[in-house]
């Protein structure tokens, strides 16, 4: 990233080490981030598709990293694609990966990858796992590409050109959050409930559980998408990184809905993300932000 977000990415580890990105701070121009979503759009399909060749297969093995979570060859072979194509097409650019860490770049534009979201689900046959792709400038995600292979859909978007939702190979929809205006009318998703106690904050998820009308975990990436086309009202996650966030914060505020953190920050850089509608947000709020004061 560019040095005023640097300190804040050394907290998230990529690959084997700790790393920041860097660059010049000239400002992109609306047709620069649009051709780079154009790219995310072609290529993050590819690498989506890539993954199947392993998904409900046995032709893998299960490997842990230094922090206990799972990845797979195509975990890497995905993510490595992505690489390629970028480095190929702009150089400049810089790169942070959840699996192969940080290329330095000088344009001042990054690229936060995250080639299988959801390894868990991947692994396990599920196919709500997701290749996600956020093009950043100083600090703030202003794309994102989401693609669920599994299902052949995902979601895209950039700052003020609105969110669009696709499935297979159909001309893209305008996305768009619901309009219900209480947890009570609404779905509540999130990735996996224990991590709301590692924590320290287990009662987060249970006030939310009885104010909402259903809540499932219909979680990681796949979540972010049901927020943006308005099939869910909340996703929340307690613990997150960069390349968990990166894709889906313009995803979510041009589909209309808000994306922070739990104090009601927009940022991707906190560790913990919530996305709401809007019209339930301050609810949600609320509890996150009650539950930490007792903590």
């Amino acid at each position: 990233m560019i040095i005023s977000c640097a300190a804040r990415l050394e907290a998230y580890p990529a690959g084997g080490g700790r790393s920041t990105l860097s660059g010049m701070s000239s400002t992109p121009t609306p047709a620069d981030i649009a051709a780079r979503l154009d790219l995310a759009r072609t290529i993050g399909r590819e690498a989506g598709q890539f993954t199947l060749r392993y998904f409900q297969q046995e032709n893998f093995d299960v490997e842990r990293k230094s922090d206990r979570s799972p990845v797979t060859v195509a975990d890497r072979g995905a993510e490595k694609l992505l690489r390629e194509r970028i480095q190929a097409a702009y150089p400049a650019d810089g790169i942070l990966g959840e699996e192969w860490g940080v290329v330095e770049g000088s344009s001042g534009i990054n690229w936060i990858l995250d080639p299988i979201d959801g390894t868990k689900s991947f692994i396990s046959g599920v196919p709500l796992y997701g290749t996600m792709i956020g093009i950043e400038h100083g600090g703030r995600s202003l794309a994102g590409y989401v693609y669920i292979p599994g299902l052949d859909e995902g979601v895209y978007a950039s700052a003020r050109q609105g969110a669009w939702h696709f499935r297979g190979e159909g001309q893209p929809r305008r996305a768009a959050v619901s309009k219900k205006k209480t947890l009570g009318e609404g779905l509540v998703v999130t990735s996996q409930v224990d991590t709301f106690a590692r924590r320290g904050a287990a009662d987060v998820f249970h006030k939310l559980e009885q104010a909402a009308y259903i809540t499932r975990t219909w979680g990681d990436c796949y979540g972010y998408l049901l927020v943006a086309t308005g099939r869910a009202e909340v996703m929340i996650d307690p613990m997150l990184n960069v390349w968990d966030a990166a894709a889906v914060q313009p995803i979510i505020e041009e589909a209309g809905g808000t994306f922070t953190d739990w104090q009601g920050t927009p940022t991707i850089h906190a560790g913990e993300a919530v996305a709401t509608n809007g019209l339930v947000a301050e609810e949600v709020l609320g509890v996150a932000r009650l539950a930490q004061k007792l903590s």
